[in-house]
């Protein structure tokens, strides 16, 4: 390999040699990949097409002492360095621009140990990989949405999906890590070991080390949910998001309905003439007996005529999947989000105002709701601590034609700003742009200066700092 110019963090460039970059490459189990190299094309590509960066190095490490090799390697020469799991992040900050990517994709070991209910789970591995493990033994553990997404920075920021109302984050399913930290030492975070990077890293984000290992508790969960979709005419979102947010005040922590406002896609079960058109969408999962299930649903499946309503029995693991077909790679994203205590009526005007003028087809105005497990966490016992919302807002815009970019910013821009009127101020950090680092503090709330003080500690130079970082107090 030839020397290789590469980016420092404090804004300059230092020169890696042939020899050290040979040393370096030979130093690890995985592969160390330039510009030159094969692969390297596909290493540094992630799932929002926004974003296009080419760093100077790409570490696909194999093993935590890999990681270790690349932290140091980067601290050593105060290298810009990022930090990739799955790329899935909205924010692309698994990616940089001439600087050194510690890329854990290759990390994909998962052990479970069904007497015990626990998992043992590696970095690279995405959420339908862990369900595929898991769900063999008729386990989970509450993760995200999106079979495609990576654990590693879906936990790190909080985590939440279809079964956190009863089960709370995936945050809160964490019994340890095992964490590279910008010193190069390889630490246990636990409630007994390290329990201070234990906190921080439960919502923190990547702000503290290189997570090489994630150890889980799970649940009997499945192999079948009641799950399914029921759609209504978005002129009939009013009158059903209205009655929506009475009947979910009774229902279980078992029972979620999330919610989402977009252009009908072609959809089999949807008759052709809606395809394209607006609607509104009801996704339902419940994580109990079936028979429990229905009874629960069937007040909302029941409310005026919906145009399709496809609950039923479904494998948990097809479920966890059943939006991929909406969030393939390979598209421009642009996301904005708000937390929500009630879905009030002036909150549904601005949905629906918003919603009859979607700009592109891809593009969704989605409503989770959590609330449940998640609520009954003390806010200060996790680094994730916005534990009041009852729903998150993710104005989810995507397209494919960069020509309509400012066109699409704008509306999300827009939405965004007329929602805020009735959002708590909080914002869930997984879901933030890498604009929006003035609601960094916000993401963080009451908890915010103590992640100061415990980034002061495991990262005093801000090694970790292509994430929404918190940035201590004294760099250099």
């Amino acid at each position: 390999m030839p020397d290789l110019q590469i980016r420092t963090r404090d804004g300059g460039e230092t020169i890696l040699d042939e020899g050290a970059i040979k040393v370096f490459g030979e130093s690890l189990r995985g592969r160390l990949l330039t510009s030159l190299s094969q692969g390297y094309d596909e290493a540094r590509t992630i799932w929002n097409a926004m974003i296009d960066r080419r760093p100077a190095l790409i570490a696909r490490c194999a093993g935590a002492a890999d990681v270790i090799q690349a932290v140091n390697i980067g601290r050593q020469h105060s290298l810009v360095m990022a930090v990739r799991g799955g790329g899935h992040n909205i924010a692309g900050n698994a990616i940089c621009d001439g600087g050194l990517v510690i890329d854990l994709s290759p990390m994909k070991s998962v052990r479970v140990d069904p007497e015990h209910k626990t998992a043992r789970v590696e970095p690279g591995i995405t959420l339908g990989e862990f369900d595929h493990e898991a769900q063999a033994f008729g386990l989970a553990t509450p993760t995200g949405i999106n079979s495609t997404t990576g654990i590693a920075g879906l936990t790190l920021g909080g985590g939440f999906g279809w079964l956190s109302r009863s089960l709370g984050l995936s945050i809160d399913n964490l019994i340890s890590a095992d964490v590279v930290t910008a010193s190069g030492e390889l630490m246990k975070a636990s409630e007994t070991e390290n329990p201070d990077l234990f906190w921080a890293i439960r919502g923190g984000g990547g702000n503290f080390g290189v997570v090489t290992s994630f150890e889980f508790r799970l649940h009997k969960i499945g192999p079948e949910v009641l799950s399914g979709i029921i759609i209504h005419p978005l002129d009939a979102a009013p009158d059903v998001l209205s009655f929506y947010g009475d009947f979910i005040k009774n229902t279980p922590d078992e029972f979620v309905c999330w919610y989402v406002l977009r252009k009908a896609p072609p959809l089999p079960f949807l008759p052709e003439e809606w395809h394209g058109k607006e609607i509104l969408a009801l996704a339902v999962c419940y994580n109990g007996s079936i028979e429990e299930g229905e009874r629960i649903a069937a007040p909302l499946r029941n409310f005026r005529k919906p145009l399709a309503d496809i609950i039923a029995p479904h494998p948990f693991t097809a479920w966890q999947a059943i939006l991929d077909p909406l969030l393939v790679p390979g598209l421009r994203n642009y996301w904005k989000s708000h937390d929500f205590r009630e879905l009030s009526d002036g909150l549904i005007d601005v949905l629906m105002d918003y919603a009859s003028r979607i700009p592109d087809p891809q593009t969704e105005i989605a409503f989770a709701q959590i609330g449940g497990a998640v609520s009954r966490i003390p806010s200060d016992a996790t680094a994730y601590g916005h534990r009041d919302a009852q729903f998150v807002l993710n104005v989810h815009c995507r397209w494919e034609d960069p020509a309509k970019d400012a066109e699409c910013i704008a509306w999300a821009r827009e939405l965004f700003r007329a929602a805020a009127p009735f959002a708590t101020g909080s914002v869930y950090v997984n879901f933030m742009t890498q604009e929006e680092t003035d609601r960094i503090r916000a993401a963080y709330g009451g908890n915010y200066d103590r992640l100061v003080e415990l980034k002061n500690k495991y990262d005093p130079t801000n090694l970790f700092r292509l994430n929404q970082n918190i940035r201590p107090t004294a760099r250099t």
